[in-house]
């Protein structure tokens, strides 16, 4: 494990709990020296963790911001270079892009645990965070299935449940559930601030859940939208297109009918999706259009629950 932070030492802590052999590195000497203290297997050598990691064909999982993910990828070139390679960056494309560049021989499979809190580093990690979590694994037409089945099976194991998709699949979702409400909840932050003493003494639950992740270290939130900079904007340019439409109406009419009511189909869509029985779902991963297979039930929704042999096992609404 490279990095100890929220995702990181999560990880590290519940992949330990699941039975596995686990060490890791992070530049933080005060992650490290928590993570120490607690029994773990951790220093603040990166490069020996890695060289480790090859000499033991281990999986290396790199939990760094995306701000040093290039540095590090360079690392992994250096030490481990055909190493089994996964991440949890919040963005895909430009990780899969780097780490093609960096460390072109390893076996990368890119991955994200949808899964956080507004914490960070090695206090706020917990062993549970990914039960029942989506962990996204990505399937591109180069994978190499034995290694996707390998990180997927780490997934599975602290309890979360795999979507396969592509990284450019991830990067456009992400930005309509998680890049976007980052942003809308920094406005809503600023706006409800700027208000002066008496909105923050009135505030309750619709602000406070609304604004939850405007506590997010700053530099984290930059950098996962920005790195999605891509798939973002035309998101962001729909979300203004609509508020600008609800302004409008407001302004002639003073109806917000289209807009409330848009919303709550919106919300409604989610929680109808989460209570569909699902229909079971089999992918022989030997198969050869096993990739096709894989990336068609991540976008259906679908997910995959267990592996076993050379099947994956799911289901979909």
């Amino acid at each position: 494990m490279i990095g100890l932070g929220l995702i990181g030492g999560s990880l590290l802590r519940a992949a330990s709990a699941a039975g596995r052999e686990v060490w890791g590195a992070t530049a933080s000497e005060a992650d490290a020296t928590s993570a120490a203290a607690e029994g773990f297997d951790v220093s603040t050598d990166v490069e020996a963790a890695l060289e480790r990691a090859a000499a033991q064909d281990a999986l290396v999982v790199l939990a760094v911001p995306l701000t040093v993910i290039d540095e590090v990828l360079r690392q992994v070139g250096r030490c481990a270079p055909r190493c089994l390679l996964t991440d949890v960056a919040s963005v895909k494309s430009s990780v899969l892009r780097a780490a093609r560049s960096f460390a072109p021989e390893t076996r990368f499979v890119g991955g994200h645990p949808m899964a956080g809190t507004a914490e960070s580093g090695w206090r706020a990690g917990n062993a549970a965070l990914f039960g029942g979590a989506a962990w996204v694994t990505c399937v591109e037409a180069d994978t190499d299935l034995a290694a996707w089945a390998e990180v997927s099976r780490l997934a599975l194991d602290v309890g979360a449940h795999v979507v396969p998709l592509t990284a450019d699949a991830h990067d456009e979702a992400v930005a309509r559930i998680s890049h976007l409400p980052h942003l809308l909840a920094a406005v809503l932050a600023t706006i409800g601030a700027q208000g002066g003493p008496v909105p923050l003494a009135l505030a309750a639950g619709s602000y406070t859940d609304a604004t939850r992740v405007a506590n997010t270290r700053p530099e984290l939130v930059r950098a996962m939208t920005e790195g999605n900079r891509d798939a973002l904007l035309p998101v962001l340019d729909d979300a203004l297109g609509r508020l600008g439409a609800m302004r409008g109406s407001l302004a002639s009419t003073g109806g917000l009918a289209a807009t409330i009511n848009a919303g709550h189909d919106g919300a409604q869509a989610l929680a109808q999706a989460r209570g569909t029985t699902p229909t079971g779902v089999r992918v022989n991963l030997s198969a050869p259009d096993a990739r096709d297979g894989l990336r068609a039930l991540g976008e259906r929704g679908g997910r995959i629950t267990s592996i076993t042999d050379d099947t994956a096992i799911g289901e979909v609404a």
